[in-house]
């Protein structure tokens, strides 16, 4: 059975608040270059390599799975990193592992002249029994502060078993979630040693599996204390590669499948929102930085949903303070998380997920449940990411106009970067094409279809890419200005949903070409016997407008979506759901 995150959050309302107080970084000068408060010079590397190519060459290189293999035993000999466990304990519970990333953070920065600050972000919430939390992070000063931004890399530390608040089962969660802890702590171990533009913190966060609070309280932070947090790279279930007998779709094709060559990336809003230009970028990066070195080709898919059906992660707190924000999941997951379900076997949310197993009993574990070097390659493509995005490339502004089938793009630099990326998406989750522009500030596309948005990016002399602009959607001028008709056919263009087929989630378009005489309607699906699945507000103000249709793994085949206005259907379309 499926659940809703919504409402998982309102069935623990009676074991947690969701109010945190209190909440404060425990190292000023960790707090201070939060704020952009710091002197670069103080924590300058005596060596600077700060070229972003170099940088990503020595991630792909530096990455150890003999390193990620200790991160993961360590987290499993905790036992359980519940959040409301022992904090006391030098060997068992949330209190050993938290003191434990701490020292790993302070290492790192031993290694490396002390330029990673570690830190705790602490915050009262009453969670399992226990009233006072602590997140670790380690941060590495940026040099420009005079365009202040942070880069947020993150997991959460915290696991549990069939219990959300049984502090003494083994819960020793190493797909769930030793598979990010062991990423940013490889990230962070290796990065350190550079030097970047932007500042970038290297997050884990307490009380994931109890609401998402330990990430709540620091993006609250952030936003109360008003500190620019350029992205945020969520990781949660990033390890494994095979599939459970249940997984939340949209995931897995059928038990013990195996899938290591994929990651998929989350996101929140619409085709055009911010969050989904991230993701965008973020694939565009590995496709030229990264792709053109390794041995091992990943396929990155962008994602409709923001998360797993009835599933959230860390990303969303941050989200909904309004900084942009996404999440790495594998491609594969080992369970649903249904621990209410008496035939539920996976591993996910159970004493199951554990290291691996001793296949040959001789006391050693030979044959683990992460798979260390499909883990390793997800490690690098955050890290390529989150390089570009540390390097302060500043996006240029844009108009674009558009005369029939040809949008003429001008883009306002004052930076004088020269050469620039133009995006040209149709109504796909990627881009459709990326052009590449030197020389010159405008640029003319052709373009047949109706609805085509674009984007611009600014290219630094490193051939590093700013994020993509916002989209626009240049409007139409005819050469003929002729009206449209005044029937209803001709005001409403209802498009083909995209994707189809779909398997879980897709989005439905419409455009309202002229005022109707009502500015509200009804979005509806229904069966082919015309039994009606379901009606959502549909808006009728004129412009594009863009809904994601949840259908969940429901009855498959061919429905019938469209849009009526006072019981009169304006348009309609089939489209088929394939699972």
């Amino acid at each position: 059975m499926k659940k809703n995150f919504l409402l998982f959050l309102l069935s623990i309302g009676t074991i947690i608040s969701i109010a945190q107080n209190n909440i404060l970084v425990t190292n000023k000068l960790a707090d201070d270059v939060l704020k952009g408060n710091f002197n670069p010079v103080d924590f300058q590397a005596s060596n600077i390599i700060d070229h972003p190519q170099t940088i990503i060459e020595n991630i792909d290189n530096q990455v150890n799975t003999d390193s990620i293999t200790e991160y993961l035993k360590v987290l499993s000999s905790f036992e359980t990193r519940n959040s409301g466990s022992d904090t006391v304990s030098t060997t068992r519970g949330f209190g050993a592992a938290r003191r434990w990333a701490f020292s790993k953070f302070k290492q790192f920065s031993e290694r490396n002249e002390n330029r990673l600050i570690p830190s705790y972000l602490q915050f009262d919430l009453e969670i399992c029994g226990m009233n006072q939390h602590r997140n670790i992070f380690g941060i590495l000063p940026g040099n420009d502060v005079d365009n202040h931004k942070i880069i947020i890399v993150e997991a959460h530390i915290d696991s549990r078993c069939e219990g959300l608040c049984d502090v003494e089962c083994l819960a020793e969660g190493v797909e769930d979630n030793g598979s990010g802890i062991a990423l940013v702590l490889e990230l962070a171990r290796i990065m350190s040693q550079f030097t970047y533009d932007h500042t970038i913190v290297f997050l884990l966060t307490t009380a994931e599996e109890q609401g998402l609070l330990g990430a709540q309280a620091f993006a609250d932070y952030c936003r109360n204390e008003e500190i620019p947090i350029k992205g945020v790279f969520n990781n949660d279930v990033i390890g494994g590669v095979i599939c459970g007998e249940t997984s939340s779709a949209p995931s897995c094709p059928g038990f013990n499948h195996v899938d290591s060559t994929q990651v998929r990336l989350f996101s929140n809003g619409s085709l055009f929102s911010r969050n989904k230009q991230f993701v965008r970028w973020i694939k565009l990066q590995y496709e030229e930085e990264l792709r053109p070195i390794v041995s091992i080709p990943m396929q990155i898919t962008l994602m409709s949903a923001e998360d797993r059906t009835g599933r959230g992660g860390d990303h969303i707190p941050f989200r909904q303070n309004g900084f942009t924000a996404m999440r790495f999941t594998s491609a594969n997951e080992h369970g649903n998380a249904d621990v209410s379900d008496p035939d539920y076997h996976d591993r996910q949310h159970s004493i199951r997920d554990v290291l691996g197993e001793d296949t040959d009993n001789d006391g050693e574990i030979d044959s683990f449940f992460v798979d260390l070097n499909y883990l390793a390659r997800n490690i690098v493509i955050n890290g390529t990411a989150v390089v570009a995005a540390a390097q302060g490339v500043v996006t240029p502004e844009f108009t674009a106009t558009r005369v029939d089938s040809t949008i003429t793009v001008t883009i306002t630099d004052p930076l004088n970067y020269g050469k620039y990326k133009i995006g040209k998406r149709l109504l796909n989750n990627d881009f459709d094409e990326v052009f590449t522009l030197e020389g010159t500030t405008t640029f003319q596309l052709t373009a047949s279809q109706n609805i085509v948005f674009v984007s611009v990016a600014a290219i630094d002399e490193n051939g590093i890419e700013s994020c993509f602009s916002d989209e626009v959607r240049p409007l139409t001028v005819s050469g003929t200005d002729e009206p449209l008709p005044p029937s209803y056919e001709k005001v409403i263009e209802l498009f083909q949903n995209r994707p189809n087929p779909f398997d879980e989630a897709t989005f439905i378009n419409y455009e309202i070409k002229e005022p109707l005489p009502s500015r509200n309607g009804i979005l509806f699906v229904k069966d082919l016997t015309g039994k009606t699945i379901k009606r959502f507000e549909a808006h009728l103000h004129v412009g594009y407008h863009e809904v994601l249709y949840t259908h969940g793994y429901n009855s498959s085949g061919t429905f019938i979506y469209g849009i009526e206005m006072d019981g009169k259907i304006l348009a309609q379309k089939r489209m088929v759901f394939a699972y």
